[in-house]
């Protein structure tokens, strides 16, 4: 995952959405008009891990790595990928004697923000002088806390020290460059920068991006317009206008795309795979559609601060008490499997000897009565104080199959005597507020995506709690904390052997399935619904997202 545990959280839908958008006046096939189903809290691209905003992001700028299709890390806005063999990384000393590397990096001599000023080292440095702050708000605080230096070589090139010799060293997918020429200013006080930087009070600025295409118009909740970029230095992209409209509601999103107000639905953030497969046999075969899976699993964050979801005999009780094999299956055809832990198996780390929770209501039952709630009130289960065993869930509202899963498990859980409500949010507020801010007070359903072998310190990691004190960064949700799983997570990533590496993901996922700090639901595929006449979008099945080679893009007969 980019920056080295960043990962992107992937939402539903907002709001229901009645009527069929009207229709944009298309000139002929160059424009294209892109469905999805959230909104991005902030355009920022290094604040708020937000699916919708790295998608749209995907197409206005270019991380200096990325892991392409076939998951390769390759250079796209730097020149050549350093590498140790190559001399461009060097394994170096610290100042305090620890093992570190140095990396160096140029960036691309054509590569210009959209106001004609050349993206440069000055830039560089200011996007490390921001995520460094920590009041900044900026998410991985671990990557910049050991980024401990930037030497600038030249207009274009640095080298960057850091303070540990990583397996992904040269791997700084997420280190998003911000452009000091326009957002310095908006740095003077770092604690109110999360809230005015450039990106979200001047989004339409040219100069704040570098990719073939610029922000020309938004309309908060509704759309994005993207025009090409003149700077732009690769392929000349095919579509002179790019709409993404927001159809929070996946019904309105359909109905949207058989009346031509859409063109395709993003497979990113679009519609889930259970509403895929029954627009397939409806109308199949006007579209192509494509089922990628990929590394993003759903999942339900505990909240650890809770004293009923504290102790673990609860914890396991609640997953015993769902039948997730029969979510599968009934909801979504087999096509997205149980998740036993956050490793997909499509990754090579992944451990199939973890424990699993298979469906037990009796074993629930049992966890529950020696957690000491065994009193019946009306079928719901109380301590000997009289509590009432009840918590809370939420995800992202409007996410018709999401809404759908949460009736399924809240009927579950009412049969095993525990008392859970709902309550959903916009995907901008429970993203932006709830889940960052960590204001949920029992169960959060959404997903994460990641990059191949993504390490999950952001996620598991004690010391990436969200809190006033670091201006909610990290995204430890749940409030975990584990020292042996801290003590993995930091040993895995400065780990090079291949086989002592796989050794230690499998004791994570062991801790993880364990500890339960979540409840894994099942991995998801990601269904793409596109024209017929589009050709060369090519879905990655990982965090970077297929509009980072939009250039590719073309419309055919």
């Amino acid at each position: 995952m980019g920056l080295r545990g960043r990962r992107a959280a992937v939402a539903g839908c907002l709001f229901f959405l009645a009527a069929v958008l009207p229709a944009p006046a298309k000139a002929a096939r160059d424009e294209l008009v892109i469905g999805i189903t959230q909104f991005p809290s902030t355009f920022h691209p290094n604040i708020d891990a937000m699916l919708a905003k790295t998608y749209i992001l995907g197409l206005t700028r270019r991380p200096l790595t990325v892991y392409d299709k076939d998951w390769r890390l390759r250079c796209m806005l730097c020149v050549k990928l350093p590498t140790i063999e190559n001399g461009l990384a060097a394994p170096e000393r610290t100042p305090d004697g620890k093992q570190g590397i140095a990396v160096t990096y140029t960036i691309r001599d054509d590569a210009n923000w959209g106001d004609g000023k050349p993206v440069s080292t000055d830039d560089v440095v200011f996007t490390w002088k921001v995520g460094r702050h920590k009041k900044s708000g900026v998410g991985n605080m671990e990557f910049y806390r050991s980024l401990y230096r930037i030497d600038v070589k030249g207009p274009r090139t640095f080298t960057m020290h850091f303070d540990k010799l990583t397996f992904q060293y040269n791997a700084i997918n997420g280190f998003e460059l911000i452009p000091a020429h326009l957002d310095e200013a908006n740095f003077t006080d770092p604690v109110a920068y999360k809230n005015r930087t450039a990106f979200d009070i001047d989004t339409t600025n040219k100069g704040l991006y570098y990719g073939p295409y610029l922000i020309d118009r938004v309309v908060t909740g509704s759309h994005v317009v993207l025009a090409p970029n003149p700077t732009w230095w690769g392929r000349k992209p095919h579509f002179k206008r790019i709409v993404v409209r927001v159809i929070p509601n996946t019904a309105a999103l359909e109905a949207n795309l058989l009346s031509g107000n859409i063109d395709m639905i993003a497979g990113e953030l679009g519609l889930t795979v259970d509403q895929a497969i029954a627009f397939e046999k409806r109308h199949g075969g006007k579209f192509n559609i494509i089922y990628k899976p990929g590394l993003i699993y759903e999942h339900i964050d505990l909240n650890l601060d809770n004293l009923i979801l504290r102790d673990i005999r609860v914890r396991r009780a609640l997953i015993y008490a769902i039948d997730r094999e029969a979510i599968s299956e009934k909801l979504f055809a087999g096509r997205q499997p149980v998740a036993h832990t956050s490793v997909n198996p499509l990754d090579w780390v992944h451990a199939d000897d973890v424990p699993k929770y298979p469906y037990d209501p009796k074993k629930a039952a049992k966890l529950l009565n020696d957690a000491g709630w065994t009193m019946r009130k009306r079928g719901v289960r109380h301590d000997k104080k009289g509590k009432r065993l009840g918590l809370e869930i939420m995800t992202t509202a409007g996410n018709r199959s999401r809404e759908l899963v949460e009736q399924v498990l809240q009927s579950q859980w009412k049969a095993a005597g525990i008392d859970v409500r709902i309550r959903n949010e916009p995907a901008r507020v429970f993203f932006g507020q709830t889940v960052t801010e960590r204001r949920f007070s029992g169960l959060a359903m959404y997903a994460w995506i990641s990059a191949p072998e993504g390490v999950p310190r952001t996620t598991l990691h004690s010391a990436h709690i969200p809190t006033p004190d670091n201006n909610f960064a990290g995204q430890n949700y749940t409030g975990f904390r584990n020292a042996e799983m801290d003590g993995l997570l930091e040993t895995i990533e400065v780990e090079l052997d291949r086989s002592k590496r796989k050794k230690l993901w499998r004791r994570l996922q062991e801790i993880y399935a364990t500890e339960l700090p979540v409840i894994p639901l099942y991995f998801r595929a990601e269904p793409y619904i596109l024209p017929k006449w589009l050709k060369g979008l090519e879905p990655t099945g990982h965090q970077d997202p297929s509009t980072l080679w939009v250039e590719n893009w073309r419309a055919q007969p």
